[in-house]
């Protein structure tokens, strides 16, 4: 199978260069075949300093290590590629980014989160079918090899709930946990599926409990830290006993797993994730962002979230 021209579009985040380490190095122990990164656009948030701040350091790295050409638009990349990776790290971009590159009709990787709404993920997903193009969004985490070897285990039965926990960071420009929450929400829909009916947050100054009811009945939680313990990990509660999740026990890195399931679906067309699912956690945060203002208990499904 020929090579695939690959596209990025934002280079203000540490995954462009993981991923085109993975890509275009085929002596990195943990290569990715299919494609290389050939051509970028730089992007950055002025209003985002954790964005802006970054630009110039990858961007220079992509094209001085890799070879890859710097261009001036997200609608250059599309001319230039067979697919691309939007990996922007300001979700508020995302929709007018994949609007811009959408009538090029290419597969596209939409890195987490999809978007920092639910109108924006429904817009998204209407341009995506309107343009007839694949789209896959997801935090690495989802595909960490400690939790696909945990989900995988069924010796124990059936999945009766999932507990979460990571760091919870807060950043201004995004809104609550959008920003580091969607890590620890992919871990939990990659558990219990679609179908989150109601979501109830809690929050001080340094933790934030979530806690989600699925339309089946089970539940799921996220613990958040902004002190204090700061790495990812999870428990798999099954009908006969609960199994650790320790997302750091394999040497693999996240990036290399997700892009195992990233580039089959430029190949193919064929998203490893249902975009319905994707766009129920962009509403599961959003709920919980609510929730965590109002101290509420939010509703996170609707008819057209099904």
């Amino acid at each position: 199978m020929a090579q695939l021209k690959i596209g990025m579009i934002g280079l203000d985040t540490s995954h462009a260069t993981a991923f085109t380490e993975l890509l275009n190095d085929s002596g990195h122990p943990y290569h990715v075949p299919g494609g290389k990164v050939v051509v970028a656009f730089p992007g950055g948030s002025p209003d985002f300093e954790l964005s802006i701040s970054r630009v110039q350091g990858f961007t220079d790295k992509l094209k001085n290590e890799f070879g890859v050409e710097i261009v001036d638009s997200p609608e250059a990349v599309a001319e230039k590629s067979d697919a691309i990776l939007l990996e922007s790290v300001d979700g508020r971009v995302h929709l007018e980014q994949f609007a811009k590159i959408a009538p090029y009709g290419k597969p596209v990787f939409i890195d987490k989160p999809l978007a920092v709404s639910s109108a924006d993920a429904r817009e998204i997903a209407a341009l995506a079918e309107k343009y007839n193009i694949p789209v896959m969004s997801t935090s690495a985490l989802r595909y960490a090899e400690g939790l696909t070897r945990a989900l995988a285990d069924a010796e124990k039965g059936a999945i009766i709930g999932f507990d979460a926990y990571g760091p919870m960071a807060i950043q201004p420009t995004q809104p609550g946990y959008f920003w580091y929450g969607i890590h620890c929400v992919d871990m939990l829909f990659a558990a219990l599926g679609k179908d989150c009916v109601e979501v109830r947050a809690t929050a001080t100054d340094d933790h934030d409990v979530v806690v989600g009811r699925w339309a089946d009945g089970r539940l799921g939680t996220i613990r958040g830290n902004r002190k204090g313990n700061t790495q990812f990990g999870a428990l798999v509660h099954r009908e006969k006993g609960t199994q650790f999740v320790d997302v750091y026990a394999n040497p693999k890195p996240y990036y290399a797993s997700l892009l195992e399931r990233i580039m089959p679906m430029f190949q193919n067309g064929k998203p490893a994730i249902d975009f319905a699912e994707t766009i129920q956690v962009i509403r599961f945060i959003e709920a919980a962002n609510e929730s965590r203002e109002t101290g509420e208990t939010v509703r996170c499904i609707t008819d057209w979230l099904r």
